[in-house]
């Protein structure tokens, strides 16, 4: 691995530790965090271009994650939107009260998505902790809908960082040693996870999330950086992406 992509990545650790100091506020811990993931999606770029040319460096991967309750599936779904923003692929697999994510991408990929998700995990817990329930409402419920709010929210920006990142490295100047674009090493590292969930489960079905509760705003108002200003949603029963 190159010199500067071990250098990205310290920087990641660094910031993501400064997020999760609990005498942060939740604006600087929103903008380390986003900070973070600008910096690994170039990491992630890096990693993926070397192994263009040098296959041994960065190969395909899978790992099993099991959830521990309270929220253990509310976990899987971070873990699942973490995985599948960083162009891996994440499969929940239930039994029982046994809740677990087989999480398939490229080694530097799971690598990433593990540190992030140790990091938004402890962040979202300690925010959780300080949520005040609005008078009459369901406790759980509520919670419940904070949580899936920082999610969407957390993941949405991960997505968005991600993409800044390709855009930029997307200049000729910026094909890897074989001539390969990153879009196309992208999109084929992306192609190959796919083959190989296929292979191993077929199709798979998505799991849609119902909630109930008004805390998806206040939830998503919390995954979000301090610079970036949109309305919340709220209240009632939703319906918001599909998780695997």
């Amino acid at each position: 691995m190159t010199q500067p992509a071990e250098s990205l990545l310290a920087k990641v650790r660094a910031l993501l530790a400064k997020a999760e100091d609990p005498a942060s506020t939740t604006a600087e811990a929103e903008a380390f965090t986003a900070k973070a993931a600008e910096l690994m999606a170039k990491y992630g770029i890096e990693r993926a271009m070397l192994a263009d040319a040098n296959a041994d460096t960065d190969t395909p991967a899978d790992r099993i994650i099991t959830m521990d309750n309270p929220w253990a599936r509310e976990k899987q779904g971070l873990v699942a939107g973490i995985v599948e923003a960083l162009r891996g692929q994440a499969v929940l697999r239930d039994k029982g009260s046994l809740h677990r994510v087989h999480m398939f991408g490229y080694q530097s990929d799971l690598e990433r998505a593990e540190l992030l998700y140790t990091s938004l995990l402890l962040q979202m817990t300690q925010q959780l902790a300080h949520v005040e329930v609005p008078w009459g409402e369901n406790a759980r419920a509520y919670r419940r809908s904070w949580i899936i709010g920082f999610r969407y929210e957390v993941v949405r920006r991960i997505k968005a960082a991600e993409a800044r990142a390709v855009a930029e490295a997307s200049r000729p100047e910026a094909a890897s040693s074989s001539g390969r674009s990153t879009e196309l090493v992208l999109a084929d590292r992306k192609a190959i996870i796919e083959q190989r969930v296929f292979a191993e489960f077929g199709k798979l079905k998505a799991r849609r999330t119902t909630y109930r509760g008004s805390g998806f705003g206040d939830g998503q108002a919390a995954g979000r950086t301090a610079n970036i200003g949109q309305t919340g949603l709220r209240g009632g029963r939703r319906a918001i992406g599909g998780d695997r």
